[in-house]
């Protein structure tokens, strides 16, 4: 017997045929997978973050806060309820206000600004107003309520599952 072993003509498989080399190239292969899933959801979302106009919004600060000190001198104060995508709206003034027959609600989400919706509401009588959501709505949403000229503003954060109305009351502050 000679000390060197041979290979049988049987035992030499082509290289593909091993199951070491395709382990070996799994993890490299599942990284450019990844890589490609994570670019194509980087471009599909949009996560509404960041504004292109932030130096315009920040000077339209004052503007807004005047709105709400309108609100206050009006002494505005709504209740916001809402019946699966419906919404009503109960608004009443300590000082006889006059109130428009259509007022915009906007719900805006904290942190997707897709998802964002702005419900026109139409006057019921006796202050009472109903609209429509495009969309259900659910966790924590940031509501504004205006006048269609603009004049005033009328806003707070809503727990959309906790189920009670929404109390928005003017804060003068200054």
């Amino acid at each position: 017997m000679s000390a060197t072993m041979t290979l049988k003509s049987s035992d030499k498989q082509p290289w593909y045929k091993e199951p070491w080399p395709w382990i070996l190239m799994a993890g490299p292969g599942i990284v450019v997978v990844a890589g490609f899933v994570t670019a194509w959801l980087a471009v599909v979302s949009n996560d509404g973050l960041v504004v292109d106009d932030y130096y315009k919004q920040g000077l339209g600060i004052n503007q807004r806060l005047q709105r709400d000190h309108q609100a206050a001198a009006m002494g505005l104060h709504a209740d916001v309820m809402r019946s699966g995508q419906q919404l009503r709206l109960l608004i009443g003034s300590t000082k006889d206000a006059r109130l428009p027959e259509v007022i915009s609600l906007k719900l805006a989400h904290p942190t997707q600004a897709g998802q964002d919706q702005l419900v026109k509401m139409t006057s019921e009588g006796q202050g009472f107003y109903g609209g429509q959501m495009a969309l259900e709505i659910t966790g924590r949403w940031v509501v504004s309520l205006e006048d269609p000229a603009g004049n005033w503003r009328l806003q707070g954060e809503w727990l959309a599952d906790s189920g009670e109305a929404l109390r928005l009351v003017a804060k003068a502050e200054k």
